[in-house]
């Protein structure tokens, strides 16, 4: 139960600070900007990651969950509880701000600025670098792991800096689901849901053939 009690604050966390975030800036017409924005998510990422990454290893994301599993690191049976556990903590997020912020349309949801095909392979590839830094920094030597907070939340705030005006740079299926659901703007979720779970298989195939040989 530690490691999912974990999961929720982490992912509670990163929710509602991310999302809220971009919220606050809507509400304040731009105080704290888009770099603002960025750099909360990023920064968030990697307090959690020190926070609890020793307790539950801070997926926080189901997409991560599901690439540990492919990349034999992760248990099978672990997985319904992981993405169970995040949902809780980013559904109570998002219900959070949305009693914090009752006029607020969106709620911090991913929504493409263009097309959807455009944000769905936007997305595979932010998702498939942000993993290939996970799987490296987490089963990479031990002088990596202690920088992973810093390496993963710096990919997080790159990421989101550059390309969330157009796709939202989700890179994770939970963050959009629940300000969506929350706010009613379930359009475009297949992109979301979808693209990162692509992305983070793909860079855990990449790390399998990169990886030295025992």
């Amino acid at each position: 139960m530690r490691k999912y009690l974990a999961e929720i604050i982490g992912t509670f966390a990163l929710i509602f600070c991310g999302t809220g975030a971009m919220i606050i800036n809507q509400e304040t017409g731009g105080a704290i900007s888009h770099a603002g924005v960025a750099a909360t998510w990023g920064l968030i990422v990697a307090a959690m990651i020190y926070t609890v990454g020793d307790i539950s290893g801070a997926h926080l994301n189901p997409a991560v969950t599901i690439s540990f599993w492919i990349a034999n690191t992760f248990p099978a049976k672990e997985i319904i509880p992981y993405i169970t556990s995040q949902a809780i903590g980013a559904f109570s997020a998002s219900i959070t701000l949305k009693f914090l912020f009752p006029d607020n349309e969106t709620l911090g949801a991913s929504l493409p600025a263009g097309s959807d095909m455009q944000s769905f392979v936007l997305e595979i590839i932010l998702t498939f670098l942000l993993m290939f830094t996970i799987i490296h920094v987490a089963k990479g030597s031990k002088e990596q792991g202690m920088f992973a907070g810093i390496a993963i939340g710096s990919v997080v705030l790159l990421e989101a800096m550059f390309a969330g005006p157009i796709c939202g740079a989700s890179m994770n299926p939970i963050r959009s689901i629940s300000p969506a659901i929350v706010s009613g703007h379930v359009e475009h979720l297949w992109v979301y849901i979808s693209a990162p779970i692509i992305g983070a298989a793909t860079a855990v195939l990449a790390w399998k053939v990169l990886k030295p040989k025992v």
